[in-house]
């Protein structure tokens, strides 16, 4: 997948400014595709380019101008097409800490306490990143059930996948929390100090 997928699902929800977009992406693309806010300029200007997306610009006293950007009927159309194609790809993943993990026997105790505490730092991250999308769920439901969200919302999509980042990040800490359990038992075993988890 492209990122000016992404940025056009980012879209959906309305003209945006680069600023504006780049805050939203982190609050809600976020779950399923990061991007940072330089990728995202350059990508606008490509997509503005091509025409998939056209820019406004609004004056402001005192503050830069700033251009916001919304979808075209052509953007639409490409973004159509995309979600008309065939299965998605799997992911690649390239996750730098699965290769620590698989190579923690090659050294002693203190060595598997420096994979121990890169691994209790990725379930500090995704008990942060839960968090937050628990907060973003409550906001979208805003006193609603998940039942009559889905019945009534103009949008689902949104939501739904929301669901898949949350489902993520407690992946995350159930992997985290029984990797931190097996490696403490390890230093144990080999006589090195145990640490109370995370």
């Amino acid at each position: 997948m492209a990122l000016r997928n992404a940025v056009m699902a980012a879209l959906l929800e309305g003209e945006a400014s680069g600023y504006d977009l780049a805050k939203g992406f982190e609050a809600s693309v976020a779950n399923f595709w990061m991007a940072t806010p330089q990728q995202l300029y350059r990508e606008l200007e490509r997509m503005e380019g091509d025409g998939l997306v056209r820019a406004r610009v609004v004056q402001q006293e005192r503050r830069p101008n700033k251009r916001l950007f919304s979808l075209t009927a052509e953007g639409r159309g490409v973004l159509r097409a995309y979600v008309a194609e065939g299965p998605a790809k799997p992911p690649a993943i390239r996750d730098e800490l699965m290769v620590k993990v698989q190579c923690v026997d090659i050294g002693d105790a203190a060595d598997i306490e420096a994979v121990r505490t890169a691994v209790a730092e990725r379930v500090e991250r995704a008990t942060a990143k839960l968090a937050r999308y628990r907060r973003m769920r409550e906001r979208m439901l805003a006193g609603r059930t998940e039942d009559e969200y889905l019945a009534t919302a103009e949008r689902v999509g949104p939501y739904l996948t929301l669901q898949g980042g949350m489902a993520l990040e407690r992946a995350n800490l159930q992997w985290g929390d029984t990797v931190l359990k097996r490696l403490e038992q390890r230093v144990a075993a080999l006589g090195g100090p145990a640490r109370a988890r995370g």
